[in-house]
């Protein structure tokens, strides 16, 4: 080893560093955006053409939530952090429902079919995502390890 090489022990634990970095940037940034999409889809909720109410809120819910849950889960490596935006999301969707506005209006209110409908599936959304990752079929596409650290046990394709 010369005097200009990084002894590996720095390497490894330059590399863990970066990867304890780049999950809590993940976490970060999907609890951001959870946020964001959350007060997007309340937006949406109301949206009528001709005084019909159209259920954009709940396509966009679906699609939203999906993604928050693959991205928690991608750039985390594991599945638990699923947990954190689904949790935050209804959080925000009960503190929505149950919230006045200074006027004493309501944010999501009973007659208001598709805010509950989109409450219900952008929930749905989260248990699916989480249940085929538990499942092992999760969509998240990992790297593949290099060949001294796999288990061949592990490894194995599942039937």
């Amino acid at each position: 080893m010369t005097l200009t090489e990084t002894p590996p022990d720095l390497q490894v634990r330059d590399s863990r560093a970066a990867a304890l970095a780049v999950r809590a940037g993940g976490l970060i940034v999907v609890l951001l955006a959870t946020v964001v999409t959350a007060v997007l889809e309340l937006y949406l909720a109301p949206l009528r053409i001709g005084g019909v109410p159209i259920g954009v809120a709940v396509l966009f819910a679906a699609a939203a939530n999906w993604v928050l849950s693959w991205f928690a889960e991608y750039t985390t490596g594991r599945r638990w952090p699923i947990a954190v935006p689904w949790a935050l999301w209804t959080a925000l969707m009960l503190f929505a429902a149950g919230a006045r506005t200074t006027e004493g209006d309501y944010l999501v209110t009973g007659d208001n079919w598709v805010a509950l409908v989109m409450i219900l599936v952008g929930s749905l959304i989260f248990a699916v995502y989480a249940y085929r990752a538990i499942l092992g079929r999760t969509v998240a596409s990992r790297p593949a390890r290099p060949a001294e650290l796999r288990d061949p046990q592990l490894d194995r394709p599942r039937l």
